[in-house]
């Protein structure tokens, strides 16, 4: 099987669906409760995106796509009532972009060097720029014809606080989940 490509073991294991639950309710909670207002509408600095892209580097694009797509609606459902689909459907690209790279970025094996802190960092940095600053903007100008000068400009507040949140919250969790995993190789019988 291909390098990137999720099997249907690990697709659809037990591990990986009570995965989505949890990351689901944790991105939802840190969505609702855990952002702060830039004092722009409708625009927050949001921690979720870190989270997100630990998750997504865990479990893979699929687990990422339905983790981002339903943390966010949930959290639109109880705060505005009803789900912005287009910033919801960017926030589930966005952990499925990320989670493309996780065979590559694979810290299960206690590697989480400069090299693949780089990597990811430069994988959520793009992802969330251009999702952010270019796809959820357009899409809210077509399906829903908001002004363009508004949401393009919530879209680049919010990729700037997500690509700040990747960098440092999605590090810090990879970073520490990677020490607390055995190197491989790392263990040697003793004489």
């Amino acid at each position: 099987m291909a390098k990137n490509k999720q099997s249907s073991n690990e697709l659809f294991s037990v591990r990986t669906v009570v995965a989505i639950g949890i990351g689901t309710a944790i991105i939802f909670i840190l969505k609702r409760w855990v952002s702060i207002p830039t004092g722009f509408p409708n625009t927050n600095i949001d921690t979720s995106y870190g989270f997100l892209g630990f998750m997504s580097v865990l479990f893979g694009p699929v687990a990422g796509f339905i983790m981002g797509f339903l943390g966010h609606a949930l959290n639109d459902f109880t705060q505005y009532g009803t789900p912005w689909w287009t910033w919801v459907f960017t926030t589930g690209l966005v952990g499925g972009v990320i989670g493309l790279f996780w065979k590559r970025l694979d810290v299960s094996k206690g590697d989480f060097g400069k090299k693949k802190l780089i990597g990811y960092n430069v994988v959520s940095g793009l992802t969330n720029l251009i999702a952010w600053a270019a796809i959820a903007p357009t899409l809210d100008v077509l399906v829903y014809s908001e002004p363009a000068n508004k949401v393009y400009i919530q879209g680049l507040i919010s990729a700037v606080s997500n690509i700040i949140s990747g960098a440092v919250i999605g590090s810090i969790l990879l970073a520490a989940y990677a020490a607390s995993r055995t190197r491989s190789g790392s263990l040697k019988k003793e004489d």
